[in-house]
């Protein structure tokens, strides 16, 4: 038979309430008491019925996360510290991959709405790739990650125009002068591409440079294979830039990739610049100068986010801004 809440409760000699603060830390236990019911716990082999507490709360315990791409360090980085995060809300987490298809992202919306998780963490990536119910009392706990525009939930981004503005004003400053992007959109029209561009854009500008399309590289699968063909097919028929400011450093390993195929050196021949600041890129050949922000932060934030509008459903909708740095490492050098 497995153990019940009475039974931790008689083992350790405390109530069953001073059981269930301890569980779910809702209330200060002292450290005595609370070494004795850990003791118990332990002994007993206690597992809570999370089923029985859903029934009687409303809550399942568990939320969502759903990300583009896990295939991808950056994924697997926000993953880790969006369940780190949770623990600290007693949450376990769901992980998805949503693939840019919104059938996806609405499943997941709907299994809010049938509280069979508590609330929901989406990254879409396209204006498009989700839908709303018209009621708002009917949308469910949702917080967005990343920049696709909307007013109408919860939603933490770090500003990629402006963070892309600072890498190219970085990139130009130590004396480059044809900076060509790796990532801007062929036929999905990211959010992000669109703003990452739009910054790299008025960084030229205000750098007096003149923005030229051809070093606009296309690309729209953000992955290191992706990032290698595109620049693959860039340098057949282009000469050689200054940079490349990948708009993921996923796109800038498969970029240094290609260049070392070719002999290209880096940063002596050219240098390269990135975005996200994942341990691939700092453990790279050279290390890679990137966009850093904090992502536990990030992830806390999100949380903090969900877990007031489980809370409060009818709150007005927030958006936080989580602030960068620019990282400069080896993989870039004075021209």
């Amino acid at each position: 038979m497995r153990a019940t809440l009475k039974d931790v409760a008689a083992k350790a000699g405390v109530s069953a309430k001073t059981v269930s603060n301890v569980i779910n830390g809702s209330a200060v236990v002292r450290p005595e008491t609370r070494a004795r019911v850990e003791a118990a716990l332990a002994e007993l082999d206690y597992v809570p019925n999370l089923s029985a507490r859903g029934l009687r709360n409303g809550r399942s315990g568990v939320i969502a996360l759903a990300l583009p791409d896990l295939a991808t360090a950056y994924s697997a980085e926000t993953a880790h510290a969006f369940v780190e995060a949770a623990h600290e809300h007693g949450w376990a987490v769901q992980i998805e991959e949503t693939g840019a298809r919104p059938e996806r992202e609405a499943t997941l919306l709907s299994r809010a709405r049938a509280r069979m998780v508590d609330g929901v963490v989406l990254n879409p990536t396209v204006a498009d790739e989700f839908e709303l119910p018209r009621d708002p009392r009917q949308t469910p706990a949702a917080v967005l990650i990343g920049e696709v525009p909307q007013n109408r939930l919860d939603q933490v981004a770090v500003d990629p125009d402006a963070a892309a503005y600072d890498m190219t004003t970085l990139l130009a400053q130590t004396g480059h002068r044809r900076i060509a992007v790796v990532g801007a959109a062929l036929q999905t029209n990211t959010f992000t591409s669109i703003l990452r561009t739009r910054g790299y854009r008025r960084a030229l500008a205000d750098a007096g440079l003149t923005a030229d399309p051809v070093l606009e590289i296309a690309c729209d699968d953000w992955t290191a294979r992706g990032g290698a063909a595109a620049v693959a097919a860039f340098l057949d028929r282009e000469p050689l830039p200054d940079a490349f400011f990948c708009f993921t450093d996923t796109l800038a390993i498969g970029v240094m990739s290609e260049l070392w195929r070719r002999g290209i050196r880096v940063p002596d021949d050219v240098s390269i610049a990135g975005f996200d600041d994942v341990a691939h890129g700092e453990f790279a050949a050279p290390p890679l100068t990137t966009v850093s922000f904090d992502k536990l932060e990030f992830a806390a934030q999100a949380l903090e986010m969900l877990s007031a509008r489980i809370a409060e459903r009818t709150a007005p909708a927030r958006v936080v801004t989580v602030p960068y740095r620019i990282v400069q490492r080896e993989s870039t050098r004075q021209r």
